[in-house]
């Protein structure tokens, strides 16, 4: 049997189902996913049983000692496996949040290693750990949402950035797992309160969806409360192209700047801790001592004058 598709174009399927919800706290997030059809709710809050969705408190199972019996990677591992080999009935997975699921799988090696911090552990080991972790738990997510056509959502809290002198927001989720969350997404959507509107916006897509090709009415239904959710990318001319480039290279610049000069004022804080007066360690400086040379004495010494004798007087 051949494994290679016919010759031919086939009708493309483009309904949207990784999604990447972020914004700040009380601006409508669990609102908008629990418009999601039969979501579940993977929950680090600890407040699983007091929102209305059907949740699931994840933490570590600890014993008496405190000591981990059942890691969080572990109870995931379990959850997803449930979700693909039962009949559940549900139809989205929500993290809430994704942040707090990547702080946990880092608690969890370095309690395994018995060191306080990753980057304790020798030759970056504990760093790759930590990703190997995180990509593990995404792929196993998109596998889940292509084979049986799950909706998933990873929440992230936001954070206030400035960027050409306009503050903007941004998820909390540090870049390097936000490229790897977003990366295996179809859509990052902000989600704001102005006054007493709640507004949601995509931020970034994976391409330009159109309603009529998305199969599955509710989340076209969803999309359509997503301000730019259709609206097709424009195209930048080169002039254009170039300034933007120049912009982002001093931006990028400035901001390596600003982060070497954060470095060399920890390395300058440090030292003073380690020694807080340096001039203390300093002897300080005796001046020369001026060596007096006394006059060389003669060899000779001048003999005392005798007077003559007298005569006596005839």
């Amino acid at each position: 049997m051949s494994l290679l598709p016919p010759n031919k174009k086939k009708v493309a399927k483009e309904t949207p189902r990784n999604f990447v919800i972020f914004g700040e706290t009380m601006n409508g997030k669990t609102y908008f996913t629990e418009e999601f059809p039969n979501p579940i709710n993977l929950n680090t809050d600890g407040n699983a049983e007091m929102i209305e969705t059907p949740s699931i408190n994840i933490s570590h199972q600890r014993d008496s000692k405190g000591t981990i019996t059942k890691s969080v990677s572990d109870v995931l591992s379990d959850v997803i496996d449930e979700l693909q080999g039962t009949k559940h009935g549900f139809e989205t997975i929500v993290l809430d949040t994704i942040d707090d699921i990547i702080t946990l799988f880092e608690q969890e090696i370095c309690e395994g290693e018995g060191v306080k911090s990753i980057g304790d552990i020798g030759w970056g080991k504990g760093h790759a750990m930590l990703e190997m972790m995180v990509r593990v738990l995404i792929m196993r997510l998109k596998e889940l949402s292509m084979k049986k056509k799950v909706n998933i959502l990873y929440i992230s809290r936001s954070i206030d950035i400035e960027e050409n002198d306009v503050s903007k927001q941004v998820p909390s989720l540090k870049k390097k797992w936000m490229n790897i969350v977003n990366g295996n997404s179809d859509y990052t959507i902000l989600c704001r309160k102005i006054g007493k509107q709640y507004i949601r916006k995509v931020e970034s897509k994976r391409k330009n969806y159109t309603r009529d090709k998305i199969d599955d009415e509710q989340i076209a239904s969803l999309l359509d409360t997503v301000i730019g959710a259709y609206e097709k990318s424009k195209k930048t001319d080169v002039k254009d192209a170039k300034k933007i480039v120049e912009q982002q290279e001093k931006q990028e610049e400035l901001e390596q700047k600003a982060k070497r000069k954060e470095r060399e004022e920890e390395a300058a804080g440090e030292s003073t801790k380690d020694n807080p007066d340096p001039k203390q360690d300093k002897q300080p400086e005796q001046a020369p001592k001026e060596v007096t040379k006394e006059p060389e004495q003669s060899k000779k010494q001048p003999t005392a004058r005798r007077r003559p004798p007298r005569q006596a007087r005839s």
